[in-house]
């Protein structure tokens, strides 16, 4: 673990200056910088100090958590169990524990339909990128072409149906994650 790096990532989610953090934690704008450079080492006592600072104890700072996916590359996508011959759900982001929501790619074959999906917790969104779709909320057809968008309460009944020549791409966002 590289601690300096650690410690500068923490203070600028925090919305601090190196000098602020210094004055705060008792310690120089010249020692904070050096050890977010990783050029030095803070004693127990300095670090947690500075970690007092910043709203963290010592556990908490050691604990490995890995960092969230910022990037997701085309060819980590990973095909969803709930995928058919009709349609297929994607993820953008595998792996996506801990996360508020869930975005994934859905491809509909021409007269395709999602299976009815009944009331959970939540809200969707979802941006039609090709093709003609008829979003059913309970029993009202809402009809969308491309370049159109939805957001709804997950609460109401829903599905999906391309209505239109030939495939449609949805891009789908669930919160919270349930894909």
């Amino acid at each position: 673990m590289r601690i300096g790096e650690k410690l500068r990532r923490l203070r600028t989610e925090t919305g601090l200056t190196q000098e602020e953090l210094a004055n705060r934690a008792y310690l120089t704008k010249g020692f904070i910088s050096q050890l977010e450079r990783d050029l030095t080492s803070p004693s127990i006592a300095t670090l947690k100090s500075i970690l007092d600072v910043l709203g963290l104890d010592l556990a908490e700072f050691f604990r490995d958590t890995p960092q969230p996916t910022v990037v997701g590359r085309k060819k980590a996508r990973v095909l969803s169990s709930v995928s058919t011959d009709d349609y297929t759900v994607h993820f953008l982001l595998p792996r996506a524990m801990g996360r508020l929501m869930d975005p994934v790619l859905v491809i509909l074959a021409k007269g395709a339909k999602t299976p009815q999906e009944t009331s959970h917790e939540g809200e969707e969104f979802g941006f039609v990128i090709r093709g003609a779709v008829t979003l059913w909320l309970d029993t009202k057809a809402h009809k969308l072409g491309q370049g159109d968008c939805f957001y709804f309460k997950s609460s109401t009944p829903h599905r999906v149906e391309n209505t239109g020549k030939g495939a449609a791409k949805i891009l789908w966002v669930v919160t919270p994650s349930r894909f």
